[in-house]
């Protein structure tokens, strides 16, 4: 049941009383409220920094280049500085996937998006007060371009954070490299913000989106949209993960580990300079492959 950043939810098989048992134990620790504490630290700052490249100074107005960098080297130093606390999700809809694939607790998640939401208030929050008036503008607010829906807007949320999430579950997938994924989580972040910023000023995150909105006091319409897509998407995640599970044992590509492999029984190994997709297969023999094992050397 062990996972990062504390005890993985239990699964169906388990009776209620142990699945209870085992969340009020991990409530009851004190790792429990540092990993809290982390989140609410981490998207304080990741909040800060990247609501911060988003400002209009007279001198120096901000690029889709510039902004999409910041939220990338924010988004890498947050999940560097949390990941071996709390598991860096830093995001609700990452809480949300990681709750409906049984990666963690029900209070673990309840607390986190608790902790990610008022982090994000507090990074809006600290940013606003250090800001000069004539620079703090709406403070970076998501807002919808006059030219595109609602339904656009829905369906391009929902596709970035889709990858982000996905991102997210293959970066910390236990049969992988248990070092830090800030790097490729990071890329995934600025890979949203280069395409969405154009659309709808690209959230992926609702505690990025609700930090600013309750400090600039604007619940419109557009921040609506931003935060409607993820429990869709983090749905979709969960059968997704469900789906691809018994073709692609490992992940959707193979990690430079070694893995042992089933053919017919006998353990076998095989060694590939590259990972290479895993795939459940069948020969022309009529052999079936269960599982397929890539040694990275």
């Amino acid at each position: 049941l062990a996972d990062r950043g504390g005890v993985r939810a239990a699964g169906s098989n388990f009776p209620l009383s142990t699945r209870l048992g085992l969340m009020w134990k991990e409530v009851l620790s004190v790792t429990f409220y540092r990993a809290v504490f982390a989140e609410f630290l981490a998207t304080s700052i990741y909040v800060f920094f990247g609501l911060g490249s988003v400002l209009r100074w007279p001198s120096a107005l901000p690029t889709i280049l510039q902004i999409s960098i910041t939220f990338n080297l924010a988004a890498a130093t947050v999940v560097q500085i949390a990941w071996h606390v709390s598991g860096a999700h830093v995001n609700p809809a990452v809480t949300m996937a990681f709750l409906l694939g049984s990666r963690i607790s029900l209070a673990r998640a309840a607390c986190y998006m608790v902790a990610q939401l008022a982090g994000g208030i507090a990074g809006a929050a600290t940013l606003y007060g250090v800001t000069p008036a004539e620079v703090q503008g709406s403070l970076g607010i998501n807002t919808v371009r006059s030219n595109i829906t609602s339904g656009q807007a829905v369906a391009v949320e929902l596709i970035l954070t889709f990858q982000l999430v996905l991102c997210y579950f293959a970066s910390t997938d236990r049969h992988r490299n248990a070092n830090s994924p800030a790097t490729f989580i990071g890329i995934s972040v600025a890979l949203g913000h280069l395409i969405g910023i154009y659309f709808t000023g690209c959230s992926m995150n609702p505690a990025r989106s609700f930090g600013p909105a309750v400090i600039v006091n604007k619940f419109t319409v557009h921040w609506v949209i931003s935060l409607c897509p993820f429990p869709f998407c983090s749905r979709g995640l969960y059968h997704l993960q469900n789906t691809l599970g018994e073709m692609l044992k490992f992940g959707l590509i193979a990690p430079c580990v070694s893995r042992s492999s089933l053919y017919q029984g006998t353990e076998t190994q095989h060694s590939f300079l590259n990972p290479v997709i895993v795939l459940a297969f069948t020969t022309s023999s009529g052999k079936e492959f269960h599982r397929l094992t890539v040694h990275c050397k």
